[in-house]
């Protein structure tokens, strides 16, 4: 083929497809928001395992605070929402399903205020997902508990600047498995926030998931 023809041929199908993407991101805005909010939960399950790599250790100090309590709080603490996260392959399924909860009280201060108070803890069961072929199609669902992240709300950074896993109006940890004390999180900006960033404008949460805290 000619040089120019090929380069003018290239060149019209590079604008058809640049008219194309720019058609979806004007007409569906929503599934673009989805599609970050995706990549986020796929960055927050690498981090996962990159943190994990680092090992578990006692949290002390101001840290303490961000053990997983012992409370039943899968039965006593409001259900926010959950989110799934696709396997490698969409067609597996998920591989991943977070469930987040935070104790009810924190919950109506957030209704009223559209804020969680200080003190407020949200924790996030990350469960392997198991996915299945059902007489109501192909699901996936909880499976073994992969581990859990705990946040406290610290609206006036008290705790920012004594430990690495407290700023941005948070403390953050992870805790592999049934864990409730030795977290592998080292330091909150390169094991937690880059995945929360893009949620900035909600407080660093994915509230779009959490109907409950609609006001």
């Amino acid at each position: 083929m000619n040089k120019t023809i090929g380069l003018g041929v290239l060149f019209v199908a590079g604008s058809f497809a640049l008219a194309a993407y720019a058609s979806q991101v004007t007409e569906a805005p929503y599934q673009v928001a989805a599609a970050d909010t995706m990549e986020a939960e796929t960055m927050e399950a690498e981090t996962m395992e990159t943190s994990a790599a680092s090992g578990a250790h006692e949290l002390t100090g101001v840290d303490a605070a961000l053990h997983i309590p012992d409370v039943d709080y899968r039965k006593n603490w409001t259900v926010l929402g959950s989110y799934s996260v696709l396997a490698d392959e969409p067609e597996d399924g998920a591989k991943e399903m977070h469930v987040v909860y935070a104790e009810p009280e924190h919950v109506e201060a957030f209704r009223k205020n559209g804020v969680f108070p200080d003190g407020a803890v949200l924790i996030k069961d990350v469960f392997a997902a198991k996915t299945e072929f059902l007489t109501t199609g192909t699901a996936s669902y909880a499976n073994e508990l992969a581990g859990r992240f705990i946040m406290i709300k610290d609206g006036e950074n008290a705790n920012a600047g004594k430990s690495p896993l407290w700023g941005d109006g948070w403390g953050w940890a992870f805790y592999e498995g049934d864990e409730r004390t030795k977290s592998v999180t080292v330091d909150y900006k390169q094991d937690c926030l880059t995945c929360h960033e893009p949620a900035r404008a909600t407080d660093l949460i994915y509230t779009q998931g959490y109907p409950v805290l609609k006001r």
